[in-house]
């Protein structure tokens, strides 16, 4: 399901000969309209049409608004259900046009070709859909597999820095719970560059793979992958109802070291192991002021998280370097000195 393109796209070219689309849609925003969207043309070799979808981009376009306007230009374009949605982008286009693929005419079949770090390790891979409602994040979804994942690495040498140490905080997750060598390997690189990150990508995507095909529907291990996530998503959502967001990665770098602390604090991890893991996700990640938000706000979202049941805050924490347990239920107590323990750290 996963493969990683050749300079001249072959493999692509192959799975669009091999299939009978009746016509294709390409996904795109401002950002890869311009840096990517050409390569993807340059190399495309099908005699299929095309029409190039655009919006703008940011997590505040993840909206059902935004949907609704898809749909529409599809039923306009006359898609059918033979068609194809390529979706290029980063975690926003693949996560929403993977939604909108996966509910049109109840279901067309789509391609994720993610352009960062943080969609080719994580968002393009495991057949989550969803788009965001109000500010909680991801709470409108489905579960549905694309039919193929092309990584095209040299992508990434488009993109800001900031997005590229965005993405990293989902490869240091994935060490994190599943792999203490690939963890090592991404804490031994000292500055965050193409060169330095490519090769270590493969393993970040197969570890999430790996885990998914284990437990598509999110009932048991699945739920390790939302280690960070908790805290993070919370600290997330309130950043974007605040008008001043954050990107995906730094709020999961903030939700882990949190709940790293957390782990510690519930027994799970020694003191040593937490520093260590703390030390080294904090080198790689600015502070983020959180004086603003009250603790009632952080924790009615995390009361809203959506692996919660019967309003039970579950965790899933660290029980060993590349190891994570999951549905643990933290006292409130421990939850508000771990937030706080993250505030201590502004100084460093």
């Amino acid at each position: 399901m996963i493969t990683i393109l050749d300079r001249n796209f072959s493999q692509l070219n192959d799975f669009l000969t091999e299939n009978s689309f009746s016509k294709i849609f390409i996904l795109v925003d401002e950002n890869t309209h311009e840096y990517c969207l050409p390569v993807l043309l340059g190399n495309l070799e099908t005699d299929v049409s095309f029409e190039i979808l655009e919006i703008e981009p940011g997590e505040d376009m993840k909206n059902i608004q935004t949907v609704n306007q898809l749909w529409e230009i599809l039923t306009e374009m006359k898609a059918d259900r033979k068609a194809l949605i390529i979706n290029l982008g980063g975690g926003v286009i693949t996560d929403m046009g993977g939604f909108v693929a996966s509910t049109y005419k109840r279901g067309i079949q789509f391609i994720n070709v993610p352009t960062t770090l943080l969609s080719m390790c994580d968002a393009s891979i495991g057949g989550k859909t969803g788009i965001d409602l109000l500010h909680y994040k991801n709470m409108v979804g489905t579960f549905s597999f694309p039919e193929q994942i092309f990584v095209f690495p040299q992508f990434l040498e488009t993109l800001p820095y900031k997005e590229l140490v965005s993405g990293f905080a989902e490869m240091l997750k994935h060490g994190l719970i599943a792999d203490k060598t690939h963890w090592d390997n991404l804490i031994q690189i000292q500055k965050l560059d193409v060169p330095g990150i490519i090769p270590l990508i493969e393993t970040s995507m197969n570890i999430k793979q790996d885990v998914v095909e284990k437990d598509f529907h999110e009932k048991n291990i699945r739920k390790t992958l939302n280690f960070g996530h908790t805290i993070g998503h919370a600290i997330e959502s309130l950043c974007l109802e605040k008008e001043s967001p954050i990107l995906h990665g730094e709020a999961v770098a903030l939700g882990m070291i949190c709940e790293t602390n957390l782990s510690q604090l519930e027994g799970l991890i020694s003191k040593e192991d937490a520093d260590v893991i703390i030390e080294n996700i904090h080198k790689y990640y600015s502070f983020i002021d959180l004086s603003d938000f009250k603790e009632e706000d952080i924790f009615n979202l995390l009361l809203n998280d959506k692996k919660n049941v019967q309003s039970k805050i579950n965790f899933s924490l660290l029980t060993d370097i590349g190891f994570c347990t999951f549905d643990y239920e933290c006292s409130t107590e421990n939850i508000l000195k771990s937030l706080n323990f993250y505030k201590t750290l502004s100084g460093f």
